[in-house]
């Protein structure tokens, strides 16, 4: 917990630091929630990301760190407690869109790491390009959507009761295989002081379909502080006996735009 929490730190200082020096063409915005628990039940939960977008004439970059590190206290057998990670996730992805033809038409570069320790699986890796377009907008609403081909590279996690074709035990190994990705964006201004977003992520492919919701709602505290409140679903539809299909993560952060 103290190397997210340091990392943590870091990154927001070199990106305030960075922002300050960067001219108007880039959006920069860090998230940090912290939830601590005693008494009865011992917890403490900690969440952490940094967003960056660079805007040029015709490409629009996207940047994305996010970590996750939770402990809770258990009883064990004995009947002595003791405090365990119970959590413990990081992803960071990168996503260039390039502009063609009509306005808000563009094609994109994408590419993707997910780290987790407690998930279907151990890490997974991530490399798409397609087509993207807006579909959808009014003064406050925008729905964009995108689709491409890529290929995934995954590591099954060492408990993993998965099997090949064969029957055999695949813990631990590492596969690979084409996928076709598709995402919908769509953003809703409520209000000048509260926005609504909701992105959708589908990975198809033969061996497993990951799918994710991202549903959050930001209210605005001062001119560059908000709070966000936000429900997480990822769906596997394939993974191991000792493995749930859907894991959801609700939180409750505030995000500091620089």
């Amino acid at each position: 917990m103290k190397k997210l929490l340091l990392a943590t730190a870091i990154l927001a200082s070199a990106t305030s630091v960075y922002a300050e020096e960067a001219d108007k063409t880039w959006e920069v915005s860090s998230e940090l929630g912290l939830i601590a628990t005693s008494g009865n039940t011992k917890t403490n939960t900690l969440k952490g990301a940094i967003t960056a977008q660079h805007n040029l004439e015709n490409w629009i970059n996207e940047y994305k760190l996010d970590g996750l590190y939770k402990e809770d206290e258990v009883t064990l057998d004995s009947g002595a407690k003791e405090t365990q990670r119970t959590n413990e996730k990081y992803s960071a992805s990168a996503k260039g869109n390039y502009e063609v033809g009509e306005k808000h038409s563009h094609f994109f570069m994408y590419g993707s790491h997910v780290s987790d320790y407690f998930g279907a699986y151990r890490h997974e890796t991530l490399a798409s390009l397609g087509y993207g377009a807006r579909f959808y907008e009014t003064s406050t609403m925008k729905l964009d959507a995108e689709i491409g081909p890529g290929y995934k590279y995954f590591k099954h996690s060492e408990t993993s009761t998965a099997k090949d074709s064969k029957g055999n035990l695949v813990a631990g190994e590492t596969d690979g295989e084409a996928i076709a990705l598709g995402m919908v964006n769509f953003k809703w201004q409520i209000s000048e002081g509260a926005r609504f977003t909701q992105l959708v992520q589908v990975e198809y492919g033969d061996t497993n379909t990951k799918t994710k919701s991202e549903t959050a709602l930001l209210t605005k505290i001062n001119g560059s502080m908000q709070m966000k409140v936000g429900f997480n679903v990822t769906h596997n539809s394939d993974v191991s006996d000792d493995k749930e299909n859907t894991d959801t993560e609700t939180v409750l952060t505030l995000v500091y735009n620089f």
